[in-house]
Protein backbone atom coordinates (compact mmCIF):
# COMPACT_ATOMS: atom_id res chain seq x y z
CA UNK A 1 0.00 0.00 0.00
CA UNK A 2 2.84 2.97 0.81
CA UNK A 3 4.57 2.10 -2.29
CA UNK A 4 1.69 2.86 -4.39
CA UNK A 5 0.79 5.99 -2.37
CA UNK A 6 4.64 6.83 -3.02
CA UNK A 7 4.03 5.77 -6.70
CA UNK A 8 0.65 7.97 -7.09
CA UNK A 9 3.14 10.92 -5.76
CA UNK A 10 5.78 10.83 -7.83
CA UNK A 11 3.39 10.79 -10.96
CA UNK A 12 1.56 13.56 -9.53
CA UNK A 13 4.94 15.30 -9.38
CA UNK A 14 6.21 14.21 -12.75
CA UNK A 15 2.64 15.79 -14.44
CA UNK A 16 2.66 18.96 -11.90
CA UNK A 17 6.46 19.53 -13.59
CA UNK A 18 5.31 18.87 -17.33
CA UNK A 19 1.72 20.91 -17.41
CA UNK A 20 4.35 23.71 -15.99
CA UNK A 21 6.93 23.01 -18.83
CA UNK A 22 3.74 22.94 -21.37
CA UNK A 23 2.17 25.97 -19.69
CA UNK A 24 6.25 27.77 -20.22
CA UNK A 25 6.75 27.32 -23.40
CA UNK A 26 3.31 28.39 -24.72
CA UNK A 27 3.54 31.36 -22.96
CA UNK A 28 7.26 32.31 -23.98
CA UNK A 29 5.96 31.35 -27.26
CA UNK A 30 3.33 34.02 -27.41
CA UNK A 31 4.67 36.69 -25.22
CA UNK A 32 8.64 36.48 -25.46
CA UNK A 33 10.99 35.70 -23.01
CA UNK A 34 11.32 39.34 -21.51
CA UNK A 35 7.14 39.71 -21.55
CA UNK A 36 6.45 36.59 -19.62
CA UNK A 37 5.60 36.14 -15.83
CA UNK A 38 6.43 32.99 -14.06
CA UNK A 39 2.96 33.92 -12.46
CA UNK A 40 1.50 33.76 -16.33
CA UNK A 41 3.34 30.47 -16.61
CA UNK A 42 1.65 28.94 -13.20
CA UNK A 43 -2.00 30.70 -14.32
CA UNK A 44 -1.27 28.51 -17.37
CA UNK A 45 -0.82 25.53 -15.86
CA UNK A 46 -3.31 25.55 -13.55
CA UNK A 47 -0.89 25.15 -10.25
CA UNK A 48 -0.31 26.57 -6.97
CA UNK A 49 1.97 28.87 -6.50
CA UNK A 50 3.61 27.00 -3.60
CA UNK A 51 3.50 23.86 -5.47
CA UNK A 52 5.37 25.79 -9.12
CA UNK A 53 8.17 26.97 -6.88
CA UNK A 54 9.28 23.52 -5.79
CA UNK A 55 10.03 22.68 -9.68
CA UNK A 56 11.33 26.19 -10.83
CA UNK A 57 12.45 28.88 -8.66
CA UNK A 58 11.95 31.33 -11.76
CA UNK A 59 11.30 31.63 -15.34
CA UNK A 60 14.70 31.13 -16.72
CA UNK A 61 14.79 27.54 -15.13
CA UNK A 62 11.43 26.76 -17.10
CA UNK A 63 13.07 28.27 -20.23
CA UNK A 64 16.80 26.23 -19.41
CA UNK A 65 14.72 22.94 -19.20
CA UNK A 66 12.77 23.81 -22.38
CA UNK A 67 15.96 24.77 -24.07
CA UNK A 68 17.77 21.49 -22.56
CA UNK A 69 14.52 19.13 -24.56
CA UNK A 70 15.18 21.43 -27.64
CA UNK A 71 18.60 21.02 -27.94
CA UNK A 72 18.60 17.07 -27.25
CA UNK A 73 17.33 16.88 -31.57
CA UNK A 74 20.34 18.90 -32.35
CA UNK A 75 22.68 16.74 -29.96
CA UNK A 76 20.97 13.86 -31.86
CA UNK A 77 22.49 15.68 -34.94
CA UNK A 78 26.25 16.14 -33.72
CA UNK A 79 26.42 12.65 -32.03
CA UNK A 80 26.12 11.05 -35.79
CA UNK A 81 28.53 8.54 -36.22
CA UNK A 82 31.50 10.25 -38.17
CA UNK A 83 33.98 8.24 -39.90
CA UNK A 84 34.77 9.13 -43.25
CA UNK A 85 37.74 7.21 -45.46
CA UNK A 86 38.14 10.01 -47.85
CA UNK A 87 38.02 13.43 -48.48
CA UNK A 88 34.96 13.25 -50.55
CA UNK A 89 33.32 11.12 -47.58
CA UNK A 90 34.12 13.56 -45.11
CA UNK A 91 32.45 16.79 -46.76
CA UNK A 92 29.51 14.54 -47.46
CA UNK A 93 28.73 13.85 -43.95
CA UNK A 94 29.72 17.25 -43.11
CA UNK A 95 27.19 18.57 -45.79
CA UNK A 96 24.54 16.36 -44.90
CA UNK A 97 25.12 17.42 -41.27
CA UNK A 98 24.92 20.94 -41.50
CA UNK A 99 22.14 20.68 -43.01
CA UNK A 100 20.19 18.76 -40.38
CA UNK A 101 21.58 21.18 -37.94
CA UNK A 102 19.81 24.22 -39.56
CA UNK A 103 16.81 22.78 -40.57
CA UNK A 104 16.41 21.78 -37.21
CA UNK A 105 17.01 25.38 -36.27
CA UNK A 106 14.40 26.11 -38.72
CA UNK A 107 11.96 23.54 -37.61
CA UNK A 108 12.45 25.09 -33.83
CA UNK A 109 11.77 28.37 -34.78
CA UNK A 110 9.41 29.76 -32.09
CA UNK A 111 11.14 28.12 -29.16
CA UNK A 112 14.38 29.49 -30.81
CA UNK A 113 13.23 32.70 -31.10
CA UNK A 114 12.79 32.90 -27.81
CA UNK A 115 15.86 31.45 -26.72
CA UNK A 116 17.77 34.24 -28.77
CA UNK A 117 15.81 36.57 -26.62
CA UNK A 118 16.57 35.05 -23.79
CA UNK A 119 20.59 34.43 -24.25
CA UNK A 120 20.72 38.47 -24.63
CA UNK A 121 18.52 39.16 -21.48
CA UNK A 122 19.11 36.63 -18.96
CA UNK A 123 22.61 35.58 -17.65
CA UNK A 124 21.49 32.67 -16.47
CA UNK A 125 20.17 31.56 -19.97
CA UNK A 126 23.66 33.03 -21.56
CA UNK A 127 25.46 30.68 -19.26
CA UNK A 128 23.69 27.66 -20.44
CA UNK A 129 24.08 28.31 -24.24
CA UNK A 130 27.71 29.14 -23.76
CA UNK A 131 28.16 25.56 -22.21
CA UNK A 132 26.01 24.34 -24.77
CA UNK A 133 27.87 25.54 -27.40
CA UNK A 134 31.02 24.35 -25.66
CA UNK A 135 29.46 20.75 -25.84
CA UNK A 136 28.85 20.79 -29.72
CA UNK A 137 32.32 22.27 -30.34
CA UNK A 138 34.13 19.63 -28.05
CA UNK A 139 32.07 17.25 -30.75
CA UNK A 140 33.61 18.78 -33.83
CA UNK A 141 36.87 18.44 -32.53
CA UNK A 142 36.52 14.85 -31.82
CA UNK A 143 35.54 14.55 -35.86
CA UNK A 144 38.38 16.62 -36.71
CA UNK A 145 41.00 14.81 -34.44
CA UNK A 146 39.33 11.47 -35.84
CA UNK A 147 40.53 12.98 -39.36
CA UNK A 148 43.93 14.24 -38.29
CA UNK A 149 44.65 9.88 -36.66
CA UNK A 150 43.50 8.77 -40.19
CA UNK A 151 45.91 10.88 -42.33
CA UNK A 152 42.51 12.62 -43.72
CA UNK A 153 43.28 15.94 -42.69
CA UNK A 154 46.01 18.49 -41.85
CA UNK A 155 47.73 17.85 -38.72
CA UNK A 156 49.29 21.59 -38.15
CA UNK A 157 46.26 22.82 -36.88
CA UNK A 158 44.88 22.83 -33.73
CA UNK A 159 41.40 20.91 -33.99
CA UNK A 160 39.67 22.51 -30.83
CA UNK A 161 40.44 26.03 -32.58
CA UNK A 162 39.17 24.91 -36.06
CA UNK A 163 36.18 23.13 -34.36
CA UNK A 164 35.15 26.26 -32.56
CA UNK A 165 35.55 28.88 -36.05
CA UNK A 166 33.06 26.14 -37.62
CA UNK A 167 30.67 26.03 -35.10
CA UNK A 168 30.33 29.51 -35.02
CA UNK A 169 29.83 29.90 -38.92
CA UNK A 170 26.88 27.27 -38.60
CA UNK A 171 25.46 29.16 -35.46
CA UNK A 172 25.72 32.75 -37.12
CA UNK A 173 23.19 31.31 -40.01
CA UNK A 174 21.45 29.46 -37.40
CA UNK A 175 20.43 33.18 -35.51
CA UNK A 176 19.70 34.51 -38.91
CA UNK A 177 17.51 31.75 -40.30
CA UNK A 178 15.84 32.06 -36.53
CA UNK A 179 15.17 35.67 -36.42
CA UNK A 180 13.82 35.84 -40.24
CA UNK A 181 17.05 37.54 -42.14
CA UNK A 182 17.21 36.96 -45.55
CA UNK A 183 19.10 34.28 -45.87
CA UNK A 184 20.29 32.12 -48.81
CA UNK A 185 18.44 28.56 -48.88
CA UNK A 186 19.76 26.48 -46.42
CA UNK A 187 21.34 24.20 -49.15
CA UNK A 188 23.01 26.76 -50.65
CA UNK A 189 24.38 28.39 -47.32
CA UNK A 190 25.49 24.94 -45.86
CA UNK A 191 27.50 24.22 -49.71
CA UNK A 192 29.23 26.89 -49.19
CA UNK A 193 31.03 27.08 -46.07
CA UNK A 194 30.84 23.27 -45.87
CA UNK A 195 33.64 23.54 -49.37
CA UNK A 196 35.42 26.46 -47.80
CA UNK A 197 36.23 24.63 -44.41
CA UNK A 198 36.68 21.10 -46.06
CA UNK A 199 38.99 22.18 -48.62
CA UNK A 200 41.03 24.17 -46.10
CA UNK A 201 40.78 21.59 -43.23
CA UNK A 202 40.93 18.05 -45.33
CA UNK A 203 43.85 16.38 -47.46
Amino acid sequence: METKKISKRKMQSVQTREKLLHAGQDIFIEFGFQKTTISQIIKKAETGYGTAYVYFKNKDDILIELMEDVMERFYEIANRTYEPISKEEAFALIESQSILFLDMANKEKLMMQVIEEAIRFSDNVRSKWTDIREQFINRIGEDIAYAQKNQLARSDVDCTIVARAWFHANEMYLWEIVTDHKTPPIKEIVHNIASIYTEGLYK
